[in-house]
Formats: structure tokens, C-alpha cells, sequence
């Protein structure tokens, strides 16, 4: 049975706020070009999981590549919050930037590899 929790987290200048629950089993160290030079580690849960509290405003997206991950950005500070697409089999997903969730230490979580960067 997974270790279901609910987190809280936003970016950095605080204007956009979420709550999620996950269990944080999978979280990606993944070598494609935006998450090496954003330091990104994604973990993905079902959009039921995942509300936005505050800052919905002050989002600006970003598209790259194929165009088909909706990354969310601050506008203000520029944290990458979130991003919203699909898994392979058409499954709306939210990649939530495991980096915003409140009081989280990265060193203490298992990465799993993902070779983005030669897909």
C-alpha cells in the first residue's frame, strides 16, 4: 500500500501556491536539456490529486521541443512550479517540481533516471 501524503509547496517569491497528495515513489532525475539546466526532479500524479490555492494569475507557460508539456512558471520569480501533459497512453498528468513542495530535502528522496535527453 503506498504512503499516500498530502504536501503543500510553492514557488519561490510565495504567489503561487499548491497542495497535492502523492507518495512520492517515483521522482525523475532526468538528463533531457530543461531539466539539467533547471535542476528539475518531477514526480507526476493525477490531476484529482493536485489543486492550485493561489497564484493561478501569476502563471506564465512555457513550451519547448514538442511543444506537448505545458510547463507553469511563476511570472514574478520565475520557479518552475508545474507542468501539466499526457503520459504515453493519453492519461492527463501534473509533473509537480518536487523542488517547490514546502520543507522537502531532495537528498533524502530515491531519484529515478530517466534518459530524456536521447529519447
Amino acid at each position: 500500500m503506498p504512503d499516500l501524503r498530502t504536501f503543500t509547496g510553492g514557488c519561490h517569491c510565495g504567489q503561487v501556491r499548491f497542495e497535492c497528495t502523492t507518495d512520492l515513489a517515483m521522482v525523475t532525475a532526468c538528463n533531457c536539456s530543461i531539466c539539467t539546466k533547471k535542476g528539475l526532479h518531477f514526480t507526476f500524479v493525477a490531476p484529482t490529486s493536485f489543486q492550485l490555492r493561489a497564484g493561478e494569475d501569476a502563471l506564465r507557460e512555457y513550451l519547448f521541443n514538442r511543444r506537448a508539456i505545458r510547463h507553469q512558471l511563476c511570472s514574478d520569480c520565475g520557479v518552475d512550479v508545474f507542468a501539466r501533459g499526457q503520459k504515453p497512453d493519453g492519461t492527463e498528468v501534473v509533473a509537480l517540481n518536487v523542488s517547490c513542495i514546502d520543507g522537502i530535502e531532495l537528498s533524502k528522496l530515491t531519484m529515478t533516471p530517466i534518459d530524456g535527453r536521447n529519447r
